[in-house]
């Protein structure tokens, strides 16, 4: 890895850029942010964004961890050649995504980290978990689910209003599956909530959709026994992005994982109650 130290104030974390080249020739995009000599946390995002999914909330993780993210394949400031595009490269899947954030951890000297996923970076997780157990120490899974014939997947007007032709209802739906009304009230409305989790503008829509196979294709319901690291699993009730049973059917088939609900929380309820779940992340991450 390639690093360089950055200007980032007398108080706040150091933070680090670097890169980790793939087989392939695709360069991963890699920040951390923290104490070098800190436990080191893998903070993996969700389908179609980049790291930028973890700025509201990597502050006050990266005061206990070195918090490592990298930009997925078409997103940020990754690099792509023209090999991971061809006819016969290996199809992007959680598996691949997986790979990528081991070679991730090495490239930063920390080939075993915690890691703290969401969404599709929680189907992500689990591949590595199962195929690298050596690379996880504790595992957090929120909002995800554990593909194949055991997920319950959203409804099919969710669906419908997801793929609206109409830029404003796709985005209104969007808020309104990660953020409860009381959210986007007390940012005065659609134009004012953020964004960070809503999706990397940047992408091109073949990555878009790529990103979308690699959620849709993840299947690890049969191998979540094999999964040995201390695990919670978390969830919002009201998520009907992902609906909330997702998180009990992982529970049930990660050998004795701990399961949090929280009331209230829709998709993205790690950031609107960030409050509650943040410290329930830190207390199992650091119990011994």
């Amino acid at each position: 890895m390639a690093a360089m130290s950055e200007p980032s104030g007398n108080t706040a974390p150091r933070r680090w850029r670097g890169w980790a080249r793939r087989p392939d020739g695709t360069r991963l995009a890699i920040q951390v942010t923290g104490p070098r000599t800190a436990p080191a946390l893998l903070l993996l995002q969700g389908q179609a964004n980049s790291h930028a999914w973890w700025d509201r909330l990597r502050g006050e993780l990266s005061r206990r961890w070195m918090t490592i993210t990298f930009d997925y394949r078409g997103t940020g400031a990754t690099e792509l050649t023209p090999e991971a595009y061809a006819a016969g490269a290996p199809p992007w899947s959680t598996a691949l995504f997986a790979e990528d954030a081991a070679a991730v951890l090495t490239a930063v000297g920390r080939p075993r980290a915690d890691v703290y996923a969401t969404s599709m970076g929680g189907r992500v997780a689990q591949e590595l978990a199962i195929t690298r157990p050596e690379t996880v120490g504790r595992l957090v899974l929120a909002c995800t689910s554990p593909g194949g014939f055991r997920a319950t997947e959203r409804r099919t007007a969710v669906r419908r209003d997801l793929a609206s032709p109409d830029p404003d209802v796709r985005l209104r739906t969007m808020i309104d599956l990660f953020y409860s009304p009381a959210w986007v009230a007390a940012y005065g409305g659609y134009d004012g909530v953020p964004r960070d989790l809503l999706g990397d503008p940047s992408m091109s829509a073949e990555a878009r959709r790529r990103h979308l196979e690699v959620s849709s294709g993840h299947d690890a319901a049969g191998r979540l026994s094999r999964i040995t690291a201390p695990t919670l699993v978390m969830h919002g009730i009201e998520d009907t992005m992902t609906p909330a049973v997702n998180a009990s059917t992982i529970a049930d088939l990660v050998p004795g994982a701990k399961l949090a609900l929280f009331s209230g929380g829709r998709h993205g309820f790690f950031d609107e109650l960030s409050r509650d779940v943040t410290p329930r992340v830190v207390r199992f991450l650091t119990e011994r």
